[in-house]
């Protein structure tokens, strides 16, 4: 009975005959209420919501509890727990979050107080940080604007008091000033380094403004001068020691880094290059001296390939172009990893190479290249992923990776042919300081199927540009150009978000090019659309409408027409087109006295003539060729008013007799040679003049050829042949001096009767914010020449290589 009774009074006992088992169920029991209760005295301590409500109940009132110097109104506006609406656990959180994201307190507790109608006062319990900033102050600084130095700093109004990002932020401040030339600048904190300070008071002394003076180079002796050493180099000089050349102590340092890399590159590894400075007795201008100490320039001993198993040393050995007894050169090398991973990816191997210079200690001044190839398993191509071209088609993407289609052997290299013909497109964001480009990558996936990846980023492809020119054959020009790189002439606006958003006509990688050219003597209008993929083939069309005008001295010649252009290229080298153009030519005021020539071209002609051209094309630059060469054919039949042929061959050829040791600075000896011949129908606006800039030179536009009573009349044939040798002046390359022989003849018949020479000098300038083609300064003086010939002394202009 004892035991009943105690039974009915706990619940918990066990009667006579209970089991150990339920003793030890009755003792877990025991042992889960203890963790219960435990938990019930915690949990009122944590950030969070202590007793919350049952069941939903209306809030009263919004306290807060430990804030002293923050007003209260502020703080309720951080929350969005209000008087009379209902309570909620969740708001209530995400209003604690809001707060310590503030800065102008730490919460602690949400505690919640009921009232005697059945409403809740919610209380924040929170706790105000040591040191709040009231004000931020930065003193004498005069060169820095007060928004910049709070980007600067990132120390804001408001936000809790922190010493030791107050103390960076000085270090930040004095770098920057140091960057922008104020070397000496120092700036400390007044204020704002106790957490009970309310204000940070930054003191900056900022200095003289400090700039280059001189850049000098000190024990360089083979590899290069000085004025090379400086194109390798970001410190510049002050100009007339007032404009530019601010010093800038990275910068300088960084400096030492490339030169020391410049030298290794080219076999000095175990150069040693240190910097000096020497300030002016007003530490307004600043000497830097570069100290190069050289030691001995390496020659290859010999060059091996190993750790392939899918290839032989003797294979992979022919791949590679360092030769036992040359120096040195890391490009060579970097050259060749890039050949060996061509030819191994090529034949659907991945290899990873890579190079090991070592010394051969038993032949001082040699090194023994070695590259190490570790083998992958051969690999196909997957799936094709495309992401990032928001308005750009697939297929103009899909198009640029025609090696890379499913199911084909993944020929590694074509990973990035592909990225660079994405970017040759221009029509995606290229900034390589941020890393942004097109990128193709294959997926390293299991088996033997690897997906490609190609990221794009969308840019702007469309531009309006200005400008104007002066040129000794065409006078002074002016230039209006709309251009859209990423054309559709069939994506017409569904809607006025279409053309807001830039997506209508955009899209299909075609080129619209509207040009607008008025000037003196010659005015130029053109519309045209370039599809570089037909139907997504290796098949260019261009289509153009244009009008031309042109004054000459004998007569005004007006041109009104289309051509049609399809165009493919078989591989690197080879390529052909065939075309038509369809003219109306009109030629008017002809000068009083004109020969028959010119007289019998009054009025309209018209012209319609389909060609044919061939080329091929081993140049290593089209901008300024300093090896290969480039031969092109065309045949074009005309047909209208006038029926005759046009048969044009023209050859040019490019080589480079001398260059510096680092390979810059190339001399280069061009050499173009170029035939014509037109039928004897052939009217006075379709023959050959010669004369000017890119014909022969010392003499005038139009000023070499047969002549009738004082008036050019041109001729049927044209041969002319250009040599070019071509000395660079500045270490850039930027600024070279040419010298020409200039030769040829234009004749009424095929053949040779009257042959001009002309000789002369002239520069080749570059200016980077121009664009890479060069402007063209030549002076001619002719050799030999014809009686009625015109000589001109002096002509200029854009020199295109052809």
């Amino acid at each position: 009975m004892e035991c009943a009774h105690a039974y009915q009074r706990f619940r918990g006992c066990p009667m006579n005959g209970t089991s150990g088992a339920n003793k030890a169920k009755v003792s877990a029991s025991r042992f889960i209420l203890v963790l219960l209760g435990l938990a019930a005295l915690w949990l009122p301590e944590r950030v969070g919501i202590a007793q919350a409500p049952a069941r939903r109940e209306v809030v009263a009132e919004v306290r807060f509890e430990g804030i002293r110097n923050i007003p209260e109104e502020k703080a309720l506006l951080l929350v969005r727990t209000k008087p009379g609406r209902e309570f909620s656990d969740a708001e209530a959180q995400a209003d604690i979050n809001r707060l310590a994201a503030s800065n102008l307190c730490r919460p602690i507790a949400v505690r919640l107080d009921r009232t005697t109608d059945g409403r809740v006062i919610v209380i924040f319990v929170v706790r105000e940080y040591r040191g709040v900033v009231r004000e931020v102050i930065f003193k004498h600084a005069k060169h820095v604007d007060t928004k910049e130095l709070q980007n600067l700093t990132r120390v804001r109004r408001g936000m809790p008091l922190d010493k030791g990002l107050n103390q960076l932020a000085c270090y930040t401040i004095q770098e920057h000033l140091q960057k922008q030339g104020y070397y000496f600048a120092n700036v400390t904190l007044e204020e704002g380094y106790d957490e009970g300070h309310e204000r940070v008071v930054f003191n900056v002394t900022e200095g003289p403004l400090v700039r280059v003076r001189n850049v000098d180079f000190v024990g360089q002796k083979e590899l290069a001068g000085a004025e090379r050493l400086r194109t390798q180099i970001d410190t510049s000089r002050a100009f007339l020691q007032t404009w530019g050349g601010k010093f800038n102590p990275e910068i300088v340092n960084n400096d030492v880094a490339k030169l020391a890399e410049y030298y290794r590159n080219n076999g000095y590894h175990k150069v040693d290059v240190s910097r000096e400075l020497r300030f002016s007795d007003d530490f307004q201008y600043v000497d830097i001296i570069f100290h190069i100490r050289e030691s001995e320039r390496f020659r290859i001993h010999d060059s091996v390939v190993v750790g392939s198993k899918n290839f032989s040393a003797e294979q992979l050995s022919s791949v590679v172009t360092n030769k036992k007894g040359e120096f040195f050169n890391s490009k060579v090398v970097n050259e060749d990893l890039s050949y060996l991973t061509q030819y191994i990816g090529y034949r659907g191997y991945q290899a990873d190479v890579r190079e090991v210079i070592t010394e051969v200690p038993d032949n001082p001044g040699f090194v023994r290249v070695q590259y190490v190839v570790e083998d992958r398993p051969m690999a196909y191509v997957g799936g094709v992923h495309i992401v990032g071209n928001t308005v750009t088609q697939d297929r103009v993407i899909r198009r640029m990776l025609q090696e890379l289609q499913p199911g084909q052997i993944l020929r590694y290299p074509e990973l990035g042919y592909a990225e660079r013909n994405l970017a040759r497109l221009s029509i995606f964001e290229m900034n390589p300081e941020l890393g942004i480009r097109p990128t193709v990558q294959a997926l390293d996936t299991p088996g033997p199927y690897k997906d490609i990846l190609v990221k794009v980023q969308e840019t702007r492809t469309g531009s309006l540009m200005l400008g104007a020119g002066l040129n000794s054959d065409s006078g002074i020009v002016g230039s209006i150009v709309l251009n859209e790189r990423n054309f559709d002439i069939f994506r017409f606006p569904t809607s006025f978000a279409d053309l807001w958003e830039g997506k209508a006509f955009r899209g299909a990688g075609q080129e619209l090019r509207i040009e607008a050219v008025p000037g003196t003597y010659v005015q130029r209008y053109s519309i045209s659309v370039r599809e570089p993929f037909l139907f997504d083939r290796p098949y260019s069309l261009l289509t153009s409408l244009y009008y031309r005008d042109r004054i000459f001295d004998e007569y005004t010649e007006g041109r009104f027409g289309t051509r049609l252009n399809l165009g493919h290229q078989f591989n690197r080298e080879w390529g052909a087109s065939v075309g038509i153009r369809a003219e109306n030519v009109s030629v008017s005021n002809v000068a009083f006295g004109a020969p028959v020539d010119y007289t019998s071209a009054v009025g309209h002609s018209n012209i319609f003539a389909p060609s044919f051209t061939v080329a091929y094309d081993t140049r290593d630059s089209f901008m300024r060729p300093t090896e290969g060469g480039k031969v092109e054919f065309t045949y074009e039949q005309v047909f209208g008013t006038n029926v005759f042929p046009i048969f044009n061959l023209e050859a040019s050829r490019y080589f480079t007799t001398w260059q510096r040791p680092d390979g810059s600075g190339k001399h280069v000896l061009a050499m173009r040679s170029q035939v014509s011949w037109a039928g004897d129908n052939a009217p006075v606006y379709e023959r050959f003049f010669g004369g000017g800039f890119m014909s022969v030179r010392g003499f005038e536009f139009r000023g070499v050829g047969p002549n009738t009573n004082g008036f050019m009349v041109g001729g049927q044939f044209q041969f002319i042949n250009n040599i070019e040798y071509q000395i660079p002046i500045k270490a850039n390359d930027n600024l070279y001096f040419v010298a020409f022989l200039d030769s040829g003849t234009v004749e009424s018949k095929a053949g040779i009767n009257d042959y001009r020479v002309s000789a002369g000098f002239g520069l080749r300038i570059t200016v980077p914010m121009m664009g890479p083609v060069p402007i063209a300064l030549d002076f001619g003086f002719p050799i030999v020449k014809g009686s009625t010939d015109r000589t001109q002394l002096f002509s200029f202009g854009i020199q295109m290589s052809r």
